[in-house]
């Protein structure tokens, strides 16, 4: 068997490639603010009239014609799935605006947009780029996605297919209960993801650039040479330390999928965390990212994950499953009134968390429930 994964690598574009990149996305993103005026206006586009529309525009313009007709249309089918998953998927909003000044680059290419010669990525109207190859690739990519980040750097992530390596067997199951001070709470402490703060560490550096971008702000006029420097110095140490994190989380993740056949994972919506005071540390701790990696990670290696709701976990206890007292954030120990167990507030969690989901259930309330309905027929059965 063979799965579907992306490679990406950093591209090397000269003056003349970068530009020709620039002026494509351009016509893509004119095309993608089009049909969102032709959805906000009634008129319901569908890919197909979409299609349509792309042919009569570049009969009728030469700059669209100038173009890329295949990254032009992989715009427009990414509008069609947009607009799409808007009404099938939770939360998610309408296809918005892309903005010149906010929005970064992205095109994608086809099997018969591009191809790979000499170690070279050859896009059409004669762009030739290449490609810092860091590995190579299992097969023929049946497609190419190249964007552009914050920093100015260009990247291609290709997809190809490759055959699945089997995971060695696990050693059981593990339950994983998120936080702040520590990232990631196991079961079994070998396991933990501990809160490394790497953008901690570059905040005397990431301070300094926004003084300096704060000293050479000009209202009301364009932004000086020394600005646009200190701002991309700023990003440069943000994004770098948001690598690290992101990094540590996939090597986290692959430690606890080799090792374990059952996966029980909070079901944690970091979200909030935006409004507390612990906004800036949770956002380096990156939770949402660590737990991306090890659903994603699990899910391909053929473990079985399950999803448990937060609500009492820390409240029960992991050996009797009675509740106690809501615990205030300052308490860190749990303490069972019934059994006289005690752990960590976080450990205990966690494996809650794993009990719940060795029982077959999503929730500490439907083990309660069940365990009730167990005693309440075995006094009948009496």
């Amino acid at each position: 068997m063979d799965e579907v994964v992306r490679y990406t690598f950093r591209l090397r574009p000269g003056r003349t490639a970068e530009k020709v990149l620039l002026a494509e996305w351009g016509r893509c993103r004119w095309l993608w603010n089009e049909a969102v005026h032709q959805q906000r206006s009634g008129q319901k586009p569908t890919f197909a009239k979409l299609g349509k529309l792309l042919t009569r525009a570049r009969a009728s313009m030469l700059w669209l014609r100038e173009g890329s007709q295949v990254a032009q249309q992989q715009m427009l089918r990414d509008y069609a799935r947009s607009l799409e998953q808007s009404f099938t998927v939770a939360g998610r909003g309408r296809p918005k605006v892309k903005s010149g000044k906010r929005s970064l680059p992205s095109l994608e290419y086809t099997r018969r947009g591009f191809s790979i010669r000499e170690g070279r990525l050859m896009l059409p109207k004669g762009v030739v780029i290449p490609v810092v190859w860091s590995r190579e690739l299992p097969c023929e990519p049946t497609s190419v996605r190249v964007n552009r980040d914050s920093l100015g750097h260009w990247y291609a992530s290709f997809v190809a297919r490759r055959d699945i390596v089997a995971s060695p067997p696990g050693l059981g199951g593990i339950g994983i209960d998120w936080g702040v001070a520590t990232t990631a709470t196991t079961s079994d402490p070998a396991f933990d993801l501990p809160y490394l703060g790497h953008r901690k560490r570059c905040t005397a550096e990431l301070a300094k650039a926004q003084r300096r971008m704060a000293r050479r702000h000009r209202n009301g006029r364009p932004p000086s040479r020394g600005y646009a420097d200190a701002k991309r110095q700023a990003a440069r140490l943000a994004k770098k330390a948001a690598r690290r994190t992101v990094h540590d989380s996939r090597v986290w993740a692959k430690h606890v999928v080799d090792r374990h056949d059952l996966i029980a994972v909070e079901d944690f919506q970091p979200a909030f965390l935006a409004k507390s005071t612990m906004a800036r540390k949770a956002a380096d701790a990156a939770i949402g990212a660590a737990k991306g990696a090890l659903i994603e990670r699990a899910v391909r290696a053929g473990r079985k994950v399950v999803m448990i709701r937060p609500a009492y976990t820390s409240m029960t206890c992991s050996r009797c499953f009675a509740r106690t007292k809501r615990l205030g954030l300052h308490e860190r120990y749990f303490r069972c009134p019934d059994c006289g167990y005690a752990e960590g507030r976080d450990r205990n969690a966690a494996r809650v968390v794993l009990a719940v989901a060795e029982r077959g259930h999503v929730s500490v309330d439907d083990v309660r429930q069940s365990d009730h309905l167990l005693r309440v027929d075995s006094s009948v059965a009496v």
